[in-house]
């Protein structure tokens, strides 16, 4: 099912893409913060990686994630909706915290909405845990949960 999924780094064309995708399934209710401008700088920095999920049709999924010295930030995450359920979420995100093993970071961290049980679940599959509540954190309205995962160890992240 995933054989017609291909990850590969975004390219700057994708910014505006993205940026729609963000809006639109990550964003709502909040304004739109990752716009194609910011969307395309991130691109473009050699600290972050932008993954995306294509198909013959063309976007199927994206990820961002920051890479610092000791550890990364997962900072956004979308699977269109008709892809959903197929692994491709699973696959962004080993994908990046493959990477982030390679540059010798140990811990990556996520904020996730304190009321989308679905994605906290999701992540909890993945080995990350519940380490921080941050009130305010979107839009200085919406509480986030600040989740993490240890990538050296076979055990989920120890606060």
């Amino acid at each position: 099912m995933n054989a017609e999924i291909e990850l590969c780094l975004a390219r700057p064309r994708d910014s505006q893409h993205l940026a729609e995708m963000s809006r639109d399934m990550i964003e709502q209710g909040l304004g739109w913060s990752w716009t194609p401008a910011r969307i395309h700088k991130k691109i473009l920095c050699p600290d972050n990686i932008v993954l995306v999920a294509r198909t013959h049709n063309g976007i199927a999924g994206f990820a961002i994630m920051y890479v610092g010295m000791d550890e990364a930030r997962l900072n956004l995450l979308a699977v269109a909706p008709g892809y959903r359920r197929r692994g491709i979420g699973r696959r962004l995100v080993e994908w990046l915290e493959q990477s982030a093993l390679v540059a010798g970071v140990s811990v990556v961290y996520l904020e996730v909405r304190a009321g989308s049980m679905g994605a906290q679940r999701f992540y909890e599959r993945l080995g990350y845990i519940r380490v921080q509540r941050v009130r305010g954190y979107y839009a200085g309205r919406e509480t986030a949960l600040r989740m993490a995962r240890d990538l050296w160890s076979h055990t989920p992240y120890k606060v």
